[in-house]
């Protein structure tokens, strides 16, 4: 028997399923409202059965997070998503402004392809289907090589729902032999109109860079300030709760803590009594050198992992009941490896004497992580104005970041990716969502008639008489000649004549 090269096949592949997905593209996009949320709510009962056997395929998969809260983030992008977008216009005029002569009218963009990362391998792929389809869109996935099995399992199982209720064959695709030859085909392909890229920075320019229309997301590093005026056990139990979701997992969770010097020890005492454990500088070091790698790169062998595995590794003995990790840090940057992202359960923790300065370490903090998210914790609104003003597209009060920033706990839109504006390289600074995968086309009435647009302007007077059709802009040293002496002087004659 004939062998192929591996990323010959990615590449073959990668071709026959851009050409079936635009044949799918071109199909739905002339359904009706009625046929596609019909496809959406089988796809979301699909995804509701079968929500905690994904988790369980990507945590055996990938070793990243819980079971229960991957089960929980697939039913958020199945069940809490659908509910949230059901009766989202995406077909047809979807606005109007008589007033203005104007309506939108919404046309899908044909064949997405969406890069999903190893993190969220299944609750990605249903969030990402799922808006895909609610705007009369195919798509196809490139997985992550280390959650290929769990993602094509969370893709073929949506594939199935959605063709069983009408859907066109193909209509849901993913790369079951990941390469970056494959995945590169996938980028390039003329079948494929936009990027939806979700994963590490290096993959997320590489969508950037294709030539193509791309929604890609950044890396965060959300500091999380407990200003004075906040309940400080309610703070800490969120910015617990959050940071232990999936361990870690997702982008928005807390990366850091900082509070004032005049609420430092209860703050601390209150991180103690809800499982956080205090780390040394000795015990930091063992810590930071297990984390990171090549400089402040994450350790994929520590990505979602909880403390009390993480300290064992490092060789700290931790109680039972730790729940994160807390290193003091005393700056940002080179030398402080806990003030960059770290996609588990461990914080960094900074003590600061009032909000200016926690102003200006959030600014620095966040360069490490630019126009994704911060969490505020205060009963003060002056100062949740002050820090709406920070490089971070979701300022968060009062919440967790995880939960928070996904739009699970907060009127946020629910999503799986999060963009980071301009601050952060990308094209889109909100919660990405079925109207980022929509065409919307204009539709316009006259409403002043063209023929005689300049005469019925009254906000329009030049060239209307003749004194101010010779009105020109300043020159230098302007030479003047014969003609315009003889038009200054019928100007002067009209002033002096209409004066007698």
């Amino acid at each position: 028997m004939e062998m192929f090269d591996k990323d010959l096949r990615s590449v073959q592949e990668a071709r026959d399923l851009t050409r079936k997905g635009k044949e799918a593209a071109d199909k739905i996009a002339t359904f009706s409202e009625e046929q596609i949320d019909q496809i959406l709510q089988n796809m979301k009962t699909a995804a509701s059965k079968y929500a905690l056997g994904l988790a369980e395929r990507a945590v055996e998969e990938t070793g990243f997070g819980k079971v229960i809260d991957k089960t929980y983030k697939n039913h958020a992008a199945s069940q809490l998503l659908y509910d949230e977008i059901k009766n989202e216009k995406t077909i047809g005029i979807i606005s109007e402004n008589p007033e203005k002569g104007t309506f939108d009218v919404a046309e899908p963009v044909g064949l997405v392809l969406g890069i999903i990362p190893s993190t969220n391998p299944t609750s990605t792929v249903i969030f990402k289907a799922m808006i895909a389809l609610k705007s009369r869109n195919a798509i196809v996935f490139s997985p992550h090589p280390t959650a290929v099995g769990c993602t094509k399992k969370a893709a073929d199982l949506l594939n199935r729902a959605a063709v069983a209720a009408g859907a066109p064959d193909g209509i849901i695709s993913c790369l079951s032999i990941p390469t970056m030859a494959g995945t590169n085909e996938l980028l390039h392909a003329k079948e494929v109109s936009l990027i939806i890229a979700t994963g590490g920075p290096g993959m997320v320019k590489a969508a950037y860079s294709s030539g193509k229309p791309a929604l890609g997301v950044g890396a965060g590093n959300s500091p999380a300030y407990i200003e004075r005026t906040a309940d400080v056990k309610s703070a800490v139990a969120k910015i617990i709760a959050s940071k232990t979701f999936d361990n870690g997992t997702i982008c928005a969770s807390e990366q850091s803590i900082i509070c004032e010097e005049v609420n430092k020890e209860a703050v601390i005492r209150e991180l103690k009594a809800q499982g956080g454990y205090f780390m040394s500088e000795e015990e930091t070091d063992k810590v930071c050198k297990l984390l990171f790698k090549n400089g402040y790169a994450m350790n994929a062998k520590f990505v979602g992992r909880a403390a009390t595995v993480i300290a064992e590794a490092a060789g700290i003995n931790v109680p039972a009941e730790t729940k994160v990790l807390i290193g003091a840090q005393g700056g940002v940057g080179q030398g402080y490896p806990l003030s960059f992202e770290k996609l588990t359960t461990v914080l960094a923790f900074y003590v600061v004497n009032n909000w200016e300065e926690a102003c200006d370490l959030s600014i620095q903090l966040l360069q490490n992580g630019i126009g994704h998210t911060m969490s505020l914790h205060t009963n003060d609104r002056a100062i949740v104005l002050k820090f709406a003003a920070k490089p971070a597209s979701r300022i968060l009060v009062n919440t967790g970041g995880s939960q928070g920033g996904t739009g699970i706990s907060t009127g946020l839109p629910i999503s799986f990716t999060l963009g980071c504006g301009t601050f952060g390289g990308s094209s889109v600074s909100e919660n990405v969502g079925p109207k980022h995968l929509l065409n919307i086309k204009k539709v316009a009435y006259g409403l002043k008639e063209i023929t005689t647009l300049v005469q019925d302007d009254p906000t329009f007077t030049y060239g209307k008489t003749e004194a101010t059709a010779t009105t020109s802009l300043p020159t230098e040293n302007k030479t003047i000649n014969d003609t315009d002496v003889e038009k200054l002087a019928n100007v002067v004659r009209q002033v002096l004549a209409s004066m007698n």
